[in-house]
């Protein structure tokens, strides 16, 4: 038995899982944090609530894991002491105050509540787990400035007596300590295993390992993550490239469109009540750029980036369609944009994230890409997290036989050839082009595939 822990915006998860991706066990429990302006933080003190509860729900059914493994959202932060303790609230991965990028989350940390260690989300649960402070892993590391490639951090002005050590996911760390043990309902002894971020645990939850084959996880926000033989060069830094265990890299990168449009648009609607009635709507009469708040990551950044409808909906079931059509819209930009830099992307794409759960939107974005989807069969982050847990402990002599054996295949989803989404999408990137934020390079390469 295998156990993979998933911190993410909304939701702790854990699950328990066999050798053959059978999941025994599984717990949630709800995360809720403070959105003031481009404030976002969350309680650490929740979190450990969160996981303990997810945990012993999973464990209900008396499975001993013999390791587990954490994954968290990528580019939360905050700063603890040398034991291992919260100093500060965290800056949720969109959180709009710090300047810049990466480093900068903890630099303004830093400005603001003095000396710490900088620990991101994962970070601070496996130490919990172990009683000590842990290392870090390279894919939590790489959003506050850590180079896989070099192996150092990259974080000018940042002391080093604040940076973690780094380790590569998969890596045991150490193990679970009585008193975490009292508290979570995980076995004292039950090793750790470095884990990855959220992106990356989804990729690892689809199966998507060989090179040229892509994942998109799709839930409050949208994730593409894929694999390449090299790192993947983008100039603009929208594009960033995981280390996986195995030696290969996963580059990919996060948008800020995804599902939590419509729960802006729409709060406290039945999302299956409005499926069904988009499908009278399909091309929708307006088109939509359904970011989730202020600002875009990929497939270009532009901070100053507001969500827009072109047209007026014809009604509330037009606007749900529109925002399901315009975020599959941005995927299928996603693609283009990584085409343009040089990676393959005609390889297996397959579909994670909260959004699979709506069988509707799962063929509408197939026919919106023009390409067979696969959704596994449990294509959880946590699952992923179980998956290089198993890697880690010794189970699999590679990251990708791991998931092989435990990534359970699901359906496939074909489109129907007739490409009605064409037009849309070429207002939609001369929009985003028009008002500066796509560059006229990205614009021109998705046009010419278009055509």
């Amino acid at each position: 038995m295998w156990m993979g822990i998933d911190l993410g915006t909304q939701s702790v998860r854990a699950v328990v899982a066999d050798d053959e991706g059978v999941v025994h066990g599984s717990g949630c429990a709800p995360l809720a944090g403070v959105r003031e302006g481009n404030r976002h933080e969350q309680s650490p003190d929740a979190w450990w609530t969160a996981v303990s509860a997810a945990t012993r729900a999973a464990l209900h059914g008396g499975h001993r894991p013999r390791a587990l493994a954490v994954c968290s959202t990528s580019g939360t932060v905050l700063l603890t002491d040398p034991a291992g303790r919260s100093l500060t609230p965290a800056l949720m991965y969109d959180d709009g105050r710090a300047p810049g990028r990466g480093p900068g989350r903890a630099l303004w940390l830093l400005a603001g509540y003095g000396p710490g260690r900088i620990t991101h989300q994962a970070d601070l649960i496996v130490s919990r787990l172990a009683g000590r402070p842990l290392a870090t892993d390279s894919s939590h590391a790489l959003k506050t400035g850590y180079d896989p490639e070099r192996e150092v951090f990259d974080t000018p002005g940042v002391p080093v007596e604040a940076l973690p050590d780094v380790v590569s996911p998969g890596t045991l760390l150490g193990e679970v300590g009585p008193a975490a043990a009292a508290e979570t309902g995980i076995p004292a002894g039950t090793a750790i295993v470095a884990g990855m971020t959220d992106g990356c645990a989804a990729q690892i939850a689809s199966g998507a390992l060989t090179v040229g084959s892509w994942n998109s996880v799709l839930g409050t926000t949208l994730v593409l993550k894929g694999v390449t033989a090299t790192p993947l060069r983008d100039p603009s830094g929208v594009v960033y490239s995981h280390r996986s265990p195995d030696g290969s890299w996963l580059p990919g990168g996060a948008s800020s469109v995804g599902a939590g449009a419509l729960r802006v648009a729409f709060p406290g609607a039945d999302p299956a009540a409005f499926d069904a009635l988009a499908a009278d709507h399909e091309p929708a009469h307006t088109v939509a750029y359904p970011l989730v708040g202020r600002g875009e990551r990929f497939p270009f950044l532009a901070p100053d980036a507001v969500p827009f409808l072109l047209g007026t909906p014809t009604s509330d079931a037009d606007h749900w369609a529109a925002l399901l059509q315009g975020i599959a819209l941005m995927e299928r930009l996603c693609l283009d944009y990584l085409d343009l830099l040089g990676a393959p992307v005609d390889g297996s794409l397959t579909f994670t994230g909260g959004a699979v759960r709506s069988g509707y939107w799962t063929r509408l974005r197939a026919e919106v890409l023009g390409r067979a989807v696969r959704v596994p069969e449990y294509g959880e982050p946590a699952l992923g997290m179980a998956v290089l847990a198993a890697y880690g402990a010794g189970s699999a002599p590679t990251l990708a036989a791991a998931a092989h054996r435990m990534v359970r295949p699901g359906e496939v989803f074909t489109p129907s050839g007739r490409d009605r989404f064409l037009e849309p999408y070429r207002v939609l990137v001369g929009e985003l082009e028009r008002r500066g934020w796509l560059p006229g390079p990205v614009a021109a390469h998705a046009r010419a595939r278009a055509n």
